[in-house]
């Protein structure tokens, strides 16, 4: 904080004592407090001492330039930070980087109005976690939670005050590099989801050092890509953008999400950053969220070319009266946004307003009381890769690991007595573990599987070979990894995409495991030995000859800092995987997009007969459907009973089932809950998960668990676009996975 010499220096000194007085006054304020008048208060005696430009300077967020060439930023920002021309700054980080950013805007500026530090924490900031994907199929909103406040623990101690996450955005096309940031293809498990990131980045008081404002992105239906490549078309109706795509952002803002941000995508002809429909009436109007929209990278400027306004200016006029409140990057505002007032394209007001919101969360932060107090070096010291946070991440990684095949009970490996062929591209490998999107996480600190095998088991034997590159055509290094699987008892071969192959601006048309790694795996099957084979990857890949050909599959995505710790637990059996794919694997690229909530036709497939829907070269099914995964141990599960036949408007359904764990290892299962609506004023896809519940059994034990069903979890968008539900007959199903389930009827009555 500034103190009173520092304010007597300057030639302002009347006005900026006025200021200080005023926000030495504040106190904390909870987030949960969203009419707090002192805030309010605050804030607008703070605006009417504000000139236009320092109000457009709010709106305007810039990166620094550290994440590329270290912590020095280039001298126009500087510039701007004194001028008070810029409110919010990102790719800035650490405890003493950010505080000399701050020390700028606090002691050089007219108002000493402080900044607002943003950065990409996606899957963890110093210690990495699996990506979002690998995080969303352990189907523990616990962990999920848990993640996220690790990472906003570590990054609020190196001075960050935002993360432009969660990705919330449902995403049924693997061909989209971005699929890896977000929770899969449902929309009910993608809520749940949001709901856990949110709170983990916010935690309970946004007044406290280790609140980690949230961004719910990308606003909206950006998964929905055409063609799955990103900054594409999007377009659907409304019917299908408010039941399946705008649910995930409606639970981010009902979480508490402070702000969102806007889309690449053009939504019904309109670019989502001038889409004042999804901005306004729905965001705003419709579900009251009064955090800040901020843009995504350049998304203002890139109206243009969109082909929706001749210019920035237009652009930057269109933006604002779409109800977006801060620009990224692009500098619109900064340029235009003076001329675009004084020819009364935009108004005071609407300045005034989106001003209001940003300086509202700066108050709520605690950074007008002490500008400081997120940039604490020995909070940095103190809470950044902790034991406690890898030990957090190793269980993590452990319950995102989805096992795919498991033949003959190939897996667990013993640890002793053994001799290992370790091969492929990725078994020794450090760099590719963190995946893309892995913010300050420094590769070289992760455990590569490698390295996890010998920590585990160090007395099994490992025959080590890389065997061939991630996607080159160079075969030289196969024979090597023949040799050493010709010696070995097993082979366990780590395969799958590099870090950079999925994440933004990562779309991919084929979805093989891209080199010569499927060769390599082809000479290694003919050994003879048994092919465990490990996968990382950031999306599903279509992978028929796998799961053909190798005895156990296991899918660890891309795992982060601790993978080959987490990998190394299941593979040796001390941890039986639990986890369940929260995304569909197609079999080819031909069948997407393909997800389990599809919908019937008028013709569904019948084999015997030729005029259904279905392909001449493949099956209809997934490769792996939704909710699949595996454990060392096996499950059973009851049929489901009612209690009741009949569902009233207002009451309460229970769905029981009984699950019993009859295998040889104790385990973890994930009973599922879906339901059918069989007859609506619109088609109903022929599943929809509305529930699920992981139970942990000892070997020879069982449990029952119960679901309970409301006429909500009924409701959709009916014919004339009301909400709600209809009365008619339902199935409902409890099962392992979305292809795996037993069902019961009732019918929905209504009075």
């Amino acid at each position: 904080m500034r103190t009173l010499p520092a304010i007597l220096l300057s030639v302002r000194w009347i006005a900026l004592i006025a200021i200080v007085l005023v926000v030495n006054s504040c106190s904390p304020v909870s987030d949960t407090d969203k009419t707090d008048e002192a805030i309010q208060k605050k804030v607008n005696e703070l605006m009417a001492q504000m000139t236009l430009q320092e109000k457009i300077g709010q709106m305007t967020l810039f990166t620094s330039d550290y994440d590329v060439t270290g912590p020095t930023m280039r001298d126009n920002y500087k510039d701007d930070i004194k001028s008070g021309r810029v409110g919010a700054i990102f790719n800035a980080f650490g405890a003493d980087y950010t505080r000399k950013l701050q020390e700028i805007a606090v002691n050089e500026t007219r108002l000493g109005i402080p900044l607002l530090f943003g950065y990409d924490v996606i899957h963890g900031f110093r210690t990495i976690f699996p990506i979002s994907l690998g995080e969303a199929a352990s189907w523990n909103l616990e962990a999920i939670q848990g993640a996220a406040r690790v990472a906003a623990v570590e990054a609020t101690a190196e001075g960050l005050h935002w993360t432009f996450a969660p990705m919330v955005d449902i995403a049924r096309d693997p061909r989209w590099g971005r699929v890896s940031e977000g929770a899969g293809e449902d929309t009910w498990l993608g809520c749940r989801i949001a709901e856990a990131r949110v709170k983990g980045f916010q935690g309970d008081d946004l007044a406290a050092t280790n609140t980690l404002l949230a961004c719910a992105k990308h606003y909206a239906a950006y998964g929905a890509a055409q063609a799955g490549r990103d900054y594409h078309t999007v377009d659907m109706s409304e019917r299908a953008l408010r039941e399946f795509y705008l649910p995930p952002y409606k639970a981010a803002a009902d979480a508490g999400a402070a702000t969102f941000m806007t889309s690449f995508n053009e939504l019904d002809g309109i670019p989502a950053t001038g889409n004042k429909h999804l901005l306004t009436n729905i965001l705003r109007h419709e579900w009251g969220f009064d955090g800040f929209v901020v843009t995504d990278y350049t998304s203002i400027n890139e109206m243009v070319p969109h082909g929706v306004v001749t210019n920035e200016k237009e652009a930057g006029e269109l933006a604002l009266n779409a109800g977006v409140d801060m620009d990224m990057q692009g500098a619109v505002y900064y340029n235009h946004l003076e001329q675009s007032l004084n020819e009364g394209k935009v108004t005071v007001s609407q300045i005034d307003q989106a001003v209001r919101r940003i300086l509202t969360l700066k108050f709520k932060l605690g950074l007008f009381d002490d500008p400081y107090r997120y940039s604490d070096l020995k909070r940095q010291q103190e809470l950044v890769m902790t034991p406690q946070n890898l030990e957090t991440a190793r269980d993590m990684v452990r319950r995102s690991l989805v096992l795919l095949k498991n033949n003959n009970q190939t897996l667990p490996l013993r640890k002793e007595k053994i001799n290992i062929a370790l091969v492929g591209p990725l078994a020794d490998n450090q760099q590719e573990l963190i995946g893309s999107w892995s913010a300050a996480g420094d590769w070289k600190k992760a455990v590569s599987v490698m390295e996890g095998m010998k920590t585990v088991a160090p007395a099994a034997n490992l025959l080590f070979a890389t065997g061939c590159n991630i996607a080159d055509d160079t075969t030289a290094m196969i024979a090597q990894a023949v040799a050493a699987a010709a010696k070995a008892d097993v082979v366990v071969a780590v395969m799958g995409e590099a870090a950079w192959m999925s994440g933004e601006a990562a779309c991919r048309s084929q979805l093989d495991l891209p080199g010569v790694q499927q060769e390599l795996l082809q000479q290694l099957k003919a050994t003879g030995k048994p092919l465990v084979v490990v996968l990382m990857n950031g999306r599903p890949l279509t992978i028929p000859w796998l799961d053909q050909n190798a005895d156990a599959l296991v899918e660890a995505w891309f795992p982060g800092t601790q993978g080959g710790l987490g990998i190394a637990d299941v593979l040796f059996g001390d941890y039986n995987p639990s986890g369940k794919l929260p995304v569909t694997f197609p079999r080819n690229v031909g069948q997407i997009p393909i997800h389990y909530n599809m919908k019937n036709t008028g013709r569904p497939m019948d084999p015997n007969n030729k005029y259904t829907s279905k392909y001449l070269d493949v099956p209809n099914t997934p490769l792996y459907p939704f909710g699949f995964g595996l454990s060392y141990t096996s499950f059973t599960l009851s049929e489901p009973r009612l209690s009741d036949t009949v569902l009233l408007p207002a009451k309460e359904l229970k769905v029981t089932a009984t699950v019993a764990n009859t295998g040889n290892y104790d385990g973890e299962e994930t009973v599922q809950l879906y339901v059918r609506d069989l007859v609506g004023s619109v088609t109903r896809p022929v599943k929809e998960l509305k529930g699920f519940q992981k139970v942990f059994l000892k070997k020879g034990e069982q449990a029952e668990v119960t679901f309970t069903l409301t006429d909500a979890d009924l409701s959709f968008y009916r014919s004339d676009m009301t909400f709600g539900a209809e009365p008619g007959q339902f199935v409902v199903y409890v099962g392992n996975s979305s292809d795996n389930v037993k069902s019961a009827t009732f019918t929905y009555l209504q009075k």
